[in-house]
């Protein structure tokens, strides 16, 4: 019958684990949009790639990693012992795991990104950082900025 807990216990924590791992952000891009930034205007300037270089995004925690990893951490630990060294060994198995999974989940969401310096027609300089999907600016590229207010892109 203990096993049966135990058994119970560990596949909780790993359908959790499954569950929520699905549960990361997904981030705009120079080329894609949330839903809630469609059909709304958006202001357009044109300018000039001055320059370019890549940077690291850093993740984010949405929460799902920690509480996975406390959950998988919890579960695990108390197939540990019995008695006191038992609620013990949980408590801290679930403060350590969710410290991993935090750790986790942030490291997976880190992305490459661009932060591309812009000269816009009207003399004005900008600094953009968004995602590098790949679109290839260079410098004297003719670009497009893109913005809603909260949100800017560089655009072709």
């Amino acid at each position: 019958m203990r096993r049966r807990g135990r058994t119970a216990g560990l596949i909780l924590a790993l359908a959790s684990a499954v569950l929520l791992g699905g549960c990361y952000p997904a981030y705009p891009t120079g080329t894609s949009y949330y839903r809630g930034e469609t059909m709304r205007p958006q202001t357009i300037e044109l300018g000039v790639v001055e320059s370019l270089r890549p940077v690291r995004i850093e993740g984010v925690a949405t929460g799902a990693g920690a509480l996975t990893g406390a959950v998988a951490g919890g579960a695990l630990a108390n197939m540990a012992g019995g008695g006191a060294g038992r609620i013990a060994a949980t408590i801290g198995g679930a403060i350590l795991g969710g410290m991993v999974g935090d750790a986790a989940e942030r490291d997976v969401n880190k992305r490459n990104g661009v932060e591309l310096t812009v000269r816009l027609d009207v003399g004005r300089m900008i600094a953009i950082v968004q995602d590098d999907q790949g679109e290839g600016f260079r410098p004297g590229d003719r670009v497009r900025v893109v913005s809603n207010g909260y949100v800017t892109r560089v655009t072709r």
